[in-house]
């Protein structure tokens, strides 16, 4: 879709910085200075005006992005409309909130679709603040600080006057608004409001209206908002452009309203008593350009969808700035139109299966595993497993072995901790109750506190004799512990049972039927094991557990899975270790600028496996779970690939 861009500033290069990677053509350049208008147009082959009704006559682009200066903003978009273009407006949408409603309706009136800036509600770090919403971590949220720092506009911007004209709430504070309302639905009134104006007497440009507001909003669904808004305190502060809700369960913290690019430190969860842990990306798809907001309205055009949305989030964001002002004026409360959509916030993915055994199951990237045996001794994985789940992991691998289970369920049931839909739980049968598998799932199933597991494995394909239900194995003596589960004969042999692979398989179906359990498979299994399983089974597996890395890549096994549409878990996907201290690890990883786990876990990741990493610190879980959204490129992928078979042992190990 060809577009003309109206205002040829630094935010227009932004914007056309990105069209190459996008649908949309530039056809021309409109601005009041022409120079300027002809310098950008000329660089994209566009076709410069210095007059915006001598463009749109001209031109039969059918989308406008008005990025002019903020108060002209509103005429610029009512000319493209009557001239029955579709618009996007940089922010605000208006300067009035009586105007704002006006381009709305217009826009409805004549079947256009009309949208604003910021579109920061569908940014990666965003995204991940609105999920811990979503995903119930935070309880009822009742509280939420907001800082809008744009600081000394003339310190850091060519052009200031725009921003002196307009102040630090239409410029700055319509970011952590934009998101609030996308959140929590309308403002419903101002309860409080001030204004300063702080500026240095060495300045001979000043602020035309006040420096600095704060004020105290009540959203209509509940939650009170201190929003800071200043040009005076510099926008490299502390709290830049800062949003941190807070819930009766834990907290958010969003380090940049406004972000556009992703990292790993940009959000953080603190559960109601512990400290903040962050939340990292899981996949490499948080950073945005300027013009995606454009090409996703172009999208929805051309797709025949009128869209309004945006431009009636940013009507209300005009209209609970407004009311600040007044409030702020007046002294006393002001009340804001409910003009606003309802509140919107992403649901959580639903990483659960369907209900059959042979239906797609959804897996995030990177999962966590939850046993208890580390280095030689069984360790407490309470506090490391309630990390986990504040960084972000939403595929917990746990078996009755590991004898946690029902700690688990009770991190699962305290607050701050996400609700169930959006998790995915597996657990295992182990090896002594392949003759008692439905007694085993249920007993899983009351240690978690849940009826239904996502997936549910076998553990071993070797049954061995049946020492009873296996209940909190933490709680016990270790000797008591490795005698329940490792049951042997007076030569110290294990006992075996003569139970097949095929018998407890048929048990594992009949939990599907049941209900106990979305989907079943099976651990440590060959390719040929497996592959003679998928042969005899009423219902296949979905999910097979093994341990691969790139010192034992299983191919034949993984192509197998990836064939049959089995999703493969990768256990142990370090190689206990081994990997962290690889020379050709590190050197990939220094080339990638990861660390030599993440490296190692995105090689997983890269082809389609889940790495189930475990690990009891909270840096390392962080790092682990940003390993979704590391991509390595083919050379990279290649050098890993080397490390198994011969060329193992000639890659050497640090470790």
């Amino acid at each position: 879709m060809n577009c003309l861009f109206v205002g040829a500033g630094e935010v227009a290069r932004e914007y056309a910085a990105g069209l190459a990677d996008t649908d949309l053509g530039l056809a021309a350049v409109c601005d009041l200075d022409r120079e300027r208008a002809e310098g950008l147009a000329d660089e994209y082959g566009a076709t410069p005006y210095a007059d915006l009704s001598a463009a749109i006559a001209a031109e039969q682009a059918p989308l406008v992005l008005n990025l002019t200066g903020h108060a002209a903003h509103a005429p610029v978009t009512r000319t493209a409309l009557e001239a029955g273009r579709h618009v996007f407006s940089q922010k605000p949408l208006a300067m009035d909130a009586t105007v704002a409603r006006e381009l709305v309706a217009l826009a409805d009136e004549r079947g256009l679709s009309l949208a604003c800036a910021p579109t920061n509600p569908a940014g990666g770090p965003q995204r991940r603040a609105a999920t811990a919403l979503a995903d119930g971590r935070l309880g009822t949220v009742r509280l939420a600080y907001a800082h809008a720092h744009v600081g000394r506009v003339t310190e850091w911007h060519d052009d200031p006057e725009s921003f002196l004209r307009v102040g630090p709430l239409y410029d700055g504070a319509v970011y952590p608004l934009t998101l609030l309302v996308a959140w929590f639905g309308p403002v419903e009134r101002v309860r409080t409001a001030d204004a300063a104006d702080p500026w240095p007497d060495r300045e001979a440009r000043r602020p035309e209206r006040p420096s600095h507001v704060e004020s105290t909003l009540g959203f209509a669904s509940g939650p009170t908002v201190r929003l800071t808004a200043s040009l005076y305190a510099p926008h490299r502060s502390r709290e830049f452009n800062a949003l941190e809700l807070h819930g009766d369960d834990g907290s958010v913290y969003l380090r940049d309203a406004g972000a556009m690019t992703d990292g790993p430190d940009l959000v953080s969860f603190g559960r109601q008593g512990r400290e903040y842990v962050s939340v990292p990306p899981q996949r490499p798809d948080g950073d945005r350009a300027f013009v995606s907001g454009p090409a996703r309205f172009a999208a929805e055009i051309q797709r025949g969808r009128q869209t309004l949305r945006t431009a009636r989030r940013a009507a209300h964001v005009v209209a609970t700035c407004n009311a600040i002002e007044r409030a702020a004026e007046s002294g006393s409360p002001v009340s804001v139109d409910a003009d606003a959509p309802p509140a919107a916030a992403p649901h959580p993915p639903e990483f659960g299966a369907e209900s059959r055994s042979d239906a797609a199951i959804r897996l995030p990237p990177v999962g966590v595993g939850c046993a208890r045996y580390r280095d030689g001794e069984y360790v407490d994985r309470q506090d490391s497993i309630a990390a986990a789940l504040d960084a972000g992991y939403r595929l917990l691998d746990s078996a009755e072995l590991y004898g946690n289970e029902a700690r688990i369920g009770d991190i699962l049931a305290a607050p701050g901790s996400p609700d169930r839909s959006s998790l995915h739980l597996t657990s295992k049968v182990w090896n002594t109750n392949h003759g008692h598998v439905a007694e085993a799932c249920e007993t899983t199933l009351d240690a978690l506190g849940i009826d239904r597991l996502d997936s549910y494995l076998v553990h071993w394909p070797d049954a061995w004799a049946y020492q009873g239900p296996l209940v909190d194995l933490a709680s016990r003596p270790v000797d008591e512990q490795e005698a329940l589960t490792f049951p042997r004969d007076e030569d110290g042999e294990i006992v075996a049972a003569d139970v097949s692979l095929s018998e407890t398989w048929r048990a594992m179906e009949r939990l599907v039927d049941r209900g106990l359990t979305r989907a079943i498979g099976v651990c440590n299994v060959s390719a040929d094991r497996l592959a003679d399983l998928v042969e005899r089974a009423d219902v296949e597996p979905s999910v097979v557990e093994v341990e691969t890395h790139p010192l034992e890549p299983r191919r034949d096994l993984v192509a197998f899975c990836h064939q049959r549409g089995i999703r493969v878990l990768a256990h142990t996907p370090l190689a206990s270790g081994e990997l962290v201290g690889n020379r050709t690890v590190a050197s990939v990883a220094a080339d990638a600028g990861v660390g030599p786990a993440q490296a190692a876990l995105a090689w997983n990741v890269h082809r389609g496996v889940v790495p189930i990493p475990s690990s009891t610190d909270d840096d390392h879980l962080v790092e682990n779970l940003a390993a979704g959204a590391v991509r390595l490129d083919a050379e990279q992928i290649a050098r890993l690939d080397g490390l198994s078979g011969a060329e193992r042992s000639a890659a050497g190990s640090d470790a």
